[in-house]
């Protein structure tokens, strides 16, 4: 949103500078993004002075030119070469000073030290044109006898450059894409600042209907999402080009001047934000306005030519034959105004924020009134904005009222009613404002106290503020315009302060990953939650079915169809842009949200708990281990290498041995993998080695290992845990071997599972080193050859107690696996 600081000032009262009135408007919440200065002469007259012309002689080598000086209120006169005819000694000049910049179109030049015609030239004698005063170019200014010598020619023409305040508006905003709107955030904060201030904008006095000649219609089919309709027409108008004021103020902000009446509804959209159209009253067939939905086929062609079908579900302003305007959208060829046109219809209304937008997204229209009316408007304001543009109308163009406003408004919408306590605000802020500043920080964003007692106010919050309804709403209000950088939260109010623990300890351990990583050669990555559908419809993942994707029902573009059901994709596409750029050995992981629909979840009472959020983490590990070492040889990045890093994951969140479960996963996005599984079967972990297929479609040619971390399931799955360090025992860990001969079905994980439900005290690690399959062994078996190390904490373990485990762990494996012992 463009903000003027000038035509700011016409709606309150302060005397901060360009750069402070930003940094105030930051403060409160409205975000500036840069602030300009503009000038209204490029240039802005700089290096232009007021001189006098003390004696003009002909040129000594040139009949038209003429030696001057010139007194510039400096010291010494200057001597200047001029050209102009009508230049004479005694004469109020305007001087191009040395080091001035003159602009012609988009060139500009410097003025110099010059000879001209052999003769020593230390400036310019302006024309008109040549420093954009005027248009005149058939000599230069001769100013009045009392114009001061000296003076800047910014001063002496009054010129004062506004400036362009642009401010990010955040979509909950929309009652600050005004100056109005913005006027009153700078009020409130100048209030509680202490400044002297005050809040006022034009009234309606001048208002006052003509005639009653042209009477128009208004019918309401859709009081859904038309909630208010109102019209006026004016007669006898003189389309024409708009006064300079207008003119400068609509350039300011970047619109472009039309004609006067349709620069009058763009100023008052953008002074007051309510959108207004304006129709030639003759096209609107039968004096008749019709509000409605059912145009379903209907040809419409807009303003700038293009031809549209309307929908069951675009509202549309028609007469009494066809639709004049898609609504809140944009205008219909030969419905606007023109300059044949001398009657003319106002609208102003307010249309349902789904409505509009959904229009303007089935049409592909975005559209300064549009971009209002989404967001929502202010219900209340709407005939404040037709009498200022009727006001503005007879005074511009010359028109007469002819009708009284016609206002349809079948459903008032009312502010909304709020109950704040004080403690509440006090808690939630984390600081005691006081109940007076809470009233009057209130008061000044034009809450009405309905209501005050010991405990806090009843207010009604007014209709435009669409975005505070509820009693944390008026907080972030109030705290904004207090100021966030005045909260210092005191040592002795931190024990109210209610913080979700769990939500804290996951998001500690969230950081200790990422800061482990780092150390370990990842870099972090991130990428859209938003996704191509094609890698769900197309490929046919047995783990990421279409069926289970979270569409989008008005995509912004077909990359952006589907929300992610894992990370998978997204850092490929990083792998991708990196190995392109010669960026071959990577280690990326990424922190993020996929989504899922499950069918099952889904009932008519709560259909959003169809809808499933998770927290992921991500590794993909691809190219070189090491390379270009002295001391090593190049090593290829493996999946060994990939397993050690998540390994070292669950170690440090403090996943417990035999918590997890290993077996082989039939994920076809991976060539080979293995997923670690609760005992109830929840996955919680899946890493291997990418599909070929998935990497071809991507165009890499080398492997990618990927590992991705269902984090919601460790958090819940490790939530009781503590994580605890301890010193290294003193007391020696024992290593013990057994080759294992077991059908080739069984598999390593099996053991490992079995060998610590046999020992969850003394048995600390389970290795397998060596498998072997092949000569001397029965059909259908394979050896297993397994470390087993075991340890006491407490005292040193002797052969009676080793031996005891050890034929525990063999009976168990023969039993549950059958295994034998070679």
């Amino acid at each position: 949103m463009k903000i003027s600081y000038k035509w700011l000032k016409e709606y309150v009262d302060f005397d901060l500078t360009p750069q402070e009135t930003a940094d105030a408007l930051t403060s409160t919440g409205l975000e500036v993004d840069a602030l300009e200065e503009v000038e209204t002469i490029r240039g802005g007259l700089k290096g232009l002075f007021v001189g006098k012309v003390l004696t003009c002689e002909a040129h000594p080598n040139s009949d038209h030119l003429h030696v001057t000086t010139v007194d510039l209120g400096k010291g010494e006169p200057q001597q200047i070469v001029c050209g102009a005819p009508n230049v004479a000694a005694g004469q109020k000049v305007i001087v191009a000073d040395l080091g001035c910049v003159l602009y012609d179109d988009d060139k500009e030049f410097t003025i110099k030290k010059s000879k001209l015609r052999g003769v020593e030239s230390l400036g310019m004698i302006c024309a008109e044109d040549e420093i954009g005063v005027g248009t005149a170019h058939d000599g230069i200014i001769v100013l009045p006898e009392d114009a001061p010598v000296g003076q800047p020619a910014a001063e002496y023409y009054h010129l004062d450059s506004d400036w362009l305040i642009d401010i990010d508006i955040t979509a909950n905003r929309a009652d600050a894409l005004s100056h109005c709107g913005v006027a009153r955030d700078l009020y409130a904060w100048l209030t509680q600042n202490g400044y002297k201030t005050s809040l006022h904008r034009p009234n309606c006095d001048a208002f006052v209907v003509d005639n009653h000649d042209l009477p128009i219609e208004v019918t309401i089919e859709n009081p859904e999402a038309c909630r208010r309709y109102a019209c006026l027409s004016i007669t006898d108008c003189e389309v024409k080009e708009s006064p300079q004021w207008l003119k400068d103020k609509l350039n300011v902000i970047g619109l472009r001047p039309i004609n006067n009446i349709v620069d009058i509804t763009n100023y008052i959209m953008m002074a007051y934000g309510q959108p207004m159209h304006c129709f030639d009253a003759d096209m609107v067939k039968g004096h008749h306005i019709i509000v409605k939905d059912n145009n379903e086929g209907k040809k419409f062609v807009t303003l700038d030519g293009e031809e549209h079908i309307l929908g069951e579900h675009d509202l549309a302003i028609c007469n009494e034959e066809e639709p004049m305007c898609i609504a809140g959208v944009f205008g219909g060829k030969g419905s606007g105004t023109y300059e044949t046109t001398r009657n003319v219809v106002l609208e102003s209304a307010y249309f349902h924020p789904t409505w509009i937008r959904k229009s303007a997204r089935r049409h592909g229209l975005s559209t300064d009134a549009s971009f209002r009316f989404e967001r929502g408007i202010d219900p209340n304001g709407v005939i404040y904005a037709l009498k200022q543009a009727a006001i503005l109308c007879k005074e511009l163009a010359g028109g007469k009222i002819s009708m009284e406003i016609r206002d349809e408004y079948p459903t008032k919408m009312s502010d909304f009613p709020v109950r704040l306590n004080y403690e509440y605000c006090d808690r939630l802020i984390g600081k005691r404002l006081g109940n007076d500043v809470i009233k009057r920080i209130a008061e000044s964003l034009e809450m009405k106290v309905v209501k005050e007692d010991a405990e806090g106010l009843d207010l009604l919050v007014p209709a435009y503020r669409v975005d505070v309804q509820r009693p944390c709403d008026v907080v972030e209000d109030i705290l904004r315009i207090y100021g966030y950088n005045n909260v210092e939260i005191p040592t002795t109010l931190k024990s109210s302060l209610t913080i979700a623990e769990d939500a804290d300890k996951e998001y500690h351990k969230e950081n200790i990953i990422g800061e482990q990583l780092v150390g370990e050669g990842f870099l972090e990555i991130m990428n859209n939650s938003l996704t191509k559908a094609s890698y769900y419809e197309e490929t046919g993942f047995n783990a990421y079915p279409w069926e289970e994707t979270v569409k989008v029902m008005n995509p912004l573009s077909a990359d952006l169809g589907v929300m992610r059901q894992t990370l998978l994709f997204g850092g490929l596409e990083s792998i991708v842009r990196n190995v392109n750029r010669k960026a071959q050995n990577l280690r990326f992981f990424e922190v993020g949200n996929v989504y899922k629909y499950v069918k099952e979840k889904w009932s008519e009472e709560s259909p959003v708990k169809a809808y499933v959020q998770d927290h992921h983490i991500a590794l993909w590990v691809t190219g070189k281990h090491i390379q270009g070492s002295w001391a090593h040889p190049d090593e290829d990045s493996s999946f060994y290498e990939l397993k050690a890093y998540v390994e070292n994951i669950l170690r440090r969140i403090g996943v417990p041995q035999g918590l997890l479960v290993c077996t082989n996963s039939d994920n076809n996005a991976f060539d080979k993998a293995l997923v670690l599984k609760t005992r109830a079967g929840k996955a919680l972990v899946e890493m291997g080695i990418v599909n070929h297929k998935v990497l071809k479609s991507f165009d890499i040619e080398q492997k990618v290992y990927y590992a991705e971390l269902d984090w919601t399931g460790l958090m819940k799955a490790t939530r009781k845990n503590k994580l605890q360090f301890h010193e290294i025992s003193k007391y020696p860990a024992v290593s013990r071997d057994l080759a294992l001969l077991v059908d080739n079905n069984v598999e390593f994980a099996q053991i490992e599972e079995i060998a610590h439900q046999t020992d969850k005290k003394q048995l600390k690690r389970v290795e397998l080193f060596d498998v072997y399959q092949g000569k001397n062994l029965p059909e259908g078996k394979k050896s297993y050859a397994v470390n087993f190390i075991l340890q006491d904490e407490t005292k040193t373990l002797n052969d009676k107690a080793i031996d005891a485990i050890m034929q525990k762990l063999i009976k168990n494996l023969t039993n549950k696996l059958g295994a034998e012992l070679r």
